[in-house]
């Protein structure tokens, strides 16, 4: 599924809906150039799965726990870039808190697609002369159901 998204504002409160669709064990691989709103739709997952901290764009962290406030799962947030491959992803452990937390991997493509046989792959594109945003959403494993997480994500995106 492809979703138009008008503004920062609009990035974010997709990913505050889909921060409510995310549940413990869950994936989220994150493609997108510099700028395209990977930190910032990760960022709406935060406050969607109510977390503590701010989550900021994991510049001099390669990963960063964000405990929960309540009795939801905590986030996961990890910054792939600067990782040269899969190995190095494997040493920072991540396996030990997937089952646990809601996993989002920045720059994740092409890495961290074996840490879960269910993920949702999700590619941001940025406009460079305008704020809107291209989402495109993909799910894989049994887990996932593309037309729940269309219906979720399509309604009032302003697209």
């Amino acid at each position: 599924m492809t979703l138009r998204l008008r503004d920062t504002e609009a990035t974010l409160e997709i990913g505050r809906r889909l921060g409510r669709l995310l549940r413990a064990g869950d994936l989220v691989v994150l493609t997108g150039g510099l700028g395209a709103g990977k930190t910032t739709l990760t960022r709406g997952i935060g406050e969607g799965l109510g977390v503590r901290g701010a989550v900021t764009s994991p510049t001099f962290v390669i990963a960063r726990i964000h405990p929960p406030l309540g009795d939801g799962p905590e986030l996961v947030h990890v910054d792939a870039y600067r990782l040269g491959g899969v190995t190095e992803l494997d040493d920072l452990d991540l396996d030990a808190e997937l089952d646990e937390a809601v996993t989002v991997v920045e720059w994740g493509a092409g890495l961290a697609e074996g840490l879960a046989d269910d993920r949702l792959e999700v590619t941001l594109t940025a406009d460079p002369a305008t704020e809107e945003r291209t989402m495109e959403v993909r799910t894989v494993g049994e887990r996932w159901s593309a037309s729940e997480v269309e219906a979720l994500l399509s309604e009032g995106s302003g697209t």
